[in-house]
Formats: C-alpha cells, structure tokens, sequence
C-alpha cells in the first residue's frame, strides 16, 4: 500500500515565497530606467500638476520621470496608450475623471476601466453656480424656485456634452426637478464669455476661472459644488448646504497603470507620489492650476470611482447624455 504524501505548511510556505521571489525582486530594483506618465494636453490644469509630481519622482527614484502629453477623444487617446502598455511599472496614466466617465458615455470606448490598476488620486477641483447678475436669484433655493416657475425658459453653458460643466449642471436639474436648456460650447472658455455677455442664463464654470468674475461683478456666484466648503470659493456655501441637500460635484485626477503591475511596484509608487503630494511646493503649483492635492490608497480610488460611476451613470442614462 502506497501512502499518499501531504506537504508540509512549512514547504508550502517556501514554494510560495519561491514564486514570489522574481515580483520581490523587481520591486526591490524598481525603477532602473525612464518612468513615462501618460496625461492630457500640454498647457491644462492636469499637465501642470502631473509635471510637479514627475520632479518630485524624479528626485525619489534618481531615474528621469518624463511627461507624455496625449490629448484627443476625451481622454481615449492616452488610456490607450497606457492600456496596451506592459505592465512594468514604466508607464502611468494621469487622467480625471473622464477616463471613468467615457465608458458610460460612449459604447465604442477602446478600452474599460478594468485595463488599469489605480494607484492614487492626485487631485481634486470643484465648479461653482454661477449667474448672470441681470438674474434675480440671489441663492441656491431662489434660482430653484425661480426656475420652477419658468421650466425651459432658462438656460445654462458649457464646454461641450459629457464635459465636467455639463454633468454638474444635469446632477443640478435632476435633483431640483428644474427643466433649464442645455446650450454645450466647443471649450468652457467660450462658455463662459456668452455667459458674461448674458446670451444665457446659469452656468458650473471651474471656479479658478469665475471667482475673478465675481469679484468684478461680472458674475454672481451662488455657491460651490464640492461636497465639503471650498478654499478656492472661500465664503461661499456649498449646494447641498444652500438648498440642494445631496448634492455634490467635482472633477477629479486619479494616477493609474496597466493592469496586473506588480503590487510591490503600485505600493512603491504610491508611497512616493503621496510625499510629493505632501510637500509644500507641490500644494501651491496644485493650487496655482485650481486643484486641490488629495491623496489615497489604491483601494480608496477604486472606491470612489465605483461611488461615482453608479452616481453618474444614473444622470447620464436619465439626460440621455453623449459625449461629443
């Protein structure tokens, strides 16, 4: 009779760490060459923040950490790219939150948000409620009621369909009840240049870009859409405080690589991104381009874009929204 030989927990133990061994190992020699970060157009908000973490890395790894700028398709263009990557660590994606949000917008995206393992949100940046100062609200509950009272008469600004402007202004009305006419500009600038000259009505420009507005009179803020209150709409409410209780929206930059990078990798650049994240220096070039710095664990990302894919994938699905 043959007996049948178990191994021991002791040899599964080290078979294991055998089989760990090379991941171990690469983690330990990380990086060795160029770290590439994928991100936006050159000139935006998100390419000058990620520039300030690429010194930083730069500086931790002693290896040069270079900036890719890939604009075009929403964001589709650099996901790709990051996407069919090898999954070494020496690609990253810097993107917002567009890179969640297209595949709800459009069914022929290339790509799905499982192609990419998160590895830390960078940033964050509310819009604010603005109006024209001929309107006569005043606060968040008068625009609201003024608007009820005049369904489709009103209507608001964008930077085109599906952009951040247009998905603030939808959560907006679908919350209210309020029925206010969509008008989507080619850019949030010119958006903001027919709202100046009263060819309508409301809009949810990024706040860098109205506060000076509002200081000249040009505009009426009203409040500010961030959950919480905002450094860069100071004494201004937040929406949900001033009338529309569950209501927030913000744009968010999250730092991704390809799927099934070594978790010791995703580990070590997260540690790393999170202390340049912390110094002072990158805080003041964040806030110079009107985002906020964060912060997260990979776990925490995940959590917050499946928050926020349910949360607009409602909104979209209810507007009948389509990215242009």
């Amino acid at each position: 009779m043959r007996l049948a030989l178990r191994p021991s927990k002791s040899f599964a133990a080290v078979c294991a760490l055998w089989a760990a061994t090379p991941v171990l190992l690469y983690a330990q020699t990380y990086p060795a060459k160029p770290v590439r970060i994928i991100t936006a157009q050159t000139g935006g908000a998100t390419d000058l923040a990620v520039r300030q973490i690429a010194v930083g890395l730069t500086a931790a790894f002693n290896v040069q950490v270079i900036v890719d700028n890939r604009g075009g398709a929403a964001g589709g263009v650099a996901a790709i790219g990051v996407a069919k990557a090898p999954a070494d660590g020496y690609t990253l994606l810097a993107y917002s939150s567009n890179l969640w949000l297209l595949p709800l917008l459009r069914r022929d995206t290339p790509f799905s948000l499982t192609d990419f393992a998160p590895i830390t949100m960078l940033a964050s940046s509310p819009n604010v409620l603005v109006v024209h100062p001929s309107l006569p609200p005043r606060s968040v509950k008068e625009l609201i009621a003024f608007a009820r009272a005049r369904p489709g008469e009103l209507s608001y600004s964008s930077g085109g369909s599906g952009s951040t402007l247009h998905m603030s202004a939808e959560l907006f009305k679908s919350l209210a009840g309020i029925n206010i006419l969509h008008v989507p500009y080619k850019s949030g600038g010119v958006a903001l240049i027919d709202l100046l000259g009263g060819r309508v009505q409301v809009m949810f420009p990024v706040a860098a870009a109205a506060m000076p507005h509002e200081k000249s009179r040009r505009l009426r803020v009203l409040a500010v859409t961030s959950a919480e209150p905002s450094p860069f709409a100071p004494g201004f409410p937040t929406v949900a405080a001033a009338g529309l209780p569950g209501y927030a929206s913000e744009l968010t930059v999250g730092m991704f690589a390809p799927v099934n990078t070594p978790p010791p990798v995703i580990e070590r650049l997260n540690a790393e991104i999170l202390r340049v994240l912390q110094q002072r220096e990158a805080k003041d070039r964040f806030f110079e381009q009107g985002l906020q710095t964060m912060g997260t664990t990979p776990e925490q990302l995940l959590a917050i874009i499946k928050a926020e894919t349910v949360k607009w994938g409602k909104v979209i699905k209810e507007a009948g929204i389509k990215a242009d």
